[in-house]
């Protein structure tokens, strides 16, 4: 009777040999703690992605379990922040020597945030998905953060189309000698006085950044709150109806094509001394068209993101 389980991974060779960029696992489903600055730390319903390099031409394959067991002590007894990260990523090598030499995770999750609405100040949530990846390698620590922030556009070409046409109905409707402010008022307040209204959609602003390598904190609520403050018109939670009289307004001071939101952005992002490099692409979702239109951008600095 064997006295031991075999180790195929261990004990076979490759049936054809070669190197890989990556081996692993994704979509493992954990509960995990979240440490952003100022904020006690939070829990999320995560999946994770986890890999390390097969550097070995002639190794069967790598230990699985070695690398679902890392991720799940930090579940236990850990929590998502940039040192910790480098020490998951140097037990995903060091379980794997002479196998491995470079390591990565990923992780996907919702994160919730109270936002007050605008006049009303009432309170609700709001789901943010984020990604954070970390990639250790000869090079050091490699930590990108990404964020998907919603909001609203209004177009500016269907805002001046819609301003002609108002004027032309009050031309229509006014003349100098029947023109009073009363009357006008009145006007104004009917369907007749704004027969027409610009369209706007629900965009998302997806942007992710390569952190700087001394940079020790996660800077997710920093991040999401300097791209709402940024773009002016993030979706809201619970409204009244002044809340939504104010975000008609926003919209209608803040039009914008993609390529406003994105230049807007990459602005807020360049004066971000914590980014080493980010990612900005920028969808509406045209309510116009049956397509979307999209901007993409860069910080642009050498060997750093492509516009993809």
């Amino acid at each position: 009777m064997p006295t031991s389980m075999p180790d195929i991974a261990n004990q076979d060779s490759a049936q054809t040999m070669g190197t890989l960029d990556w081996v692993g696992m994704s979509n493992i489903e954990m509960p995990l703690l979240v440490t952003v600055p100022g904020q006690p730390d939070r829990q999320v319903s995560a999946k994770v992605d986890a890999f390390v390099s097969l550097d070995d031409s002639q190794a069967k394959g790598i230990h699985m379990s070695r690398l679902y067991l890392a991720v799940d002590e930090l579940s236990a007894s850990g929590s998502l922040q940039p040192a910790q990260l480098h020490t998951l990523l140097k037990t995903f090598i060091s379980s794997h020597a002479d196998l491995s030499s470079q390591a990565m995770v990923r992780f996907h999750f919702d994160y919730h945030l109270r936002r007050k609405s605008l006049i009303s100040k009432k309170q609700g949530w709001k789901a943010y998905p984020v990604t954070l990846q970390a990639i250790l390698s000869d090079q050091g620590l490699d930590i990108e953060l990404g964020v998907a922030v919603p909001y609203s556009s209004t177009c500016p070409c269907s805002a001046a189309l819609a301003r002609q046409l108002i004027q032309d109905a009050f031309n229509q409707r006014f003349d100098e000698d029947s023109m009073d402010k009363e009357s006008v008022l009145a006007w104004l307040g009917t369907t007749e006085g704004v027969p027409a209204t610009p369209h706007s959609q629900r965009s998302i602003a997806d942007i992710k950044v390569k952190l700087q390598a001394e940079h020790n904190d996660l800077p997710i609520e920093e991040l999401i709150d300097a791209i709402e403050n940024t773009l002016k018109t993030p979706v809201q939670a619970a409204v009244k109806r002044e809340d939504e009289q104010e975000f008609a307004r926003l919209n209608g001071q803040n039009l914008m094509f993609c390529e406003d939101a994105a230049r807007r952005v990459k602005h807020t992002l360049n004066q971000n001394s914590h980014i080493r490099d980010f990612w900005i692409r920028i969808n509406h979702y045209e309510s116009l068209h049956a397509h979307d239109a999209v901007s993409i951008t860069t910080k642009g600095i050498p060997n750093g993101y492509s516009p993809r």
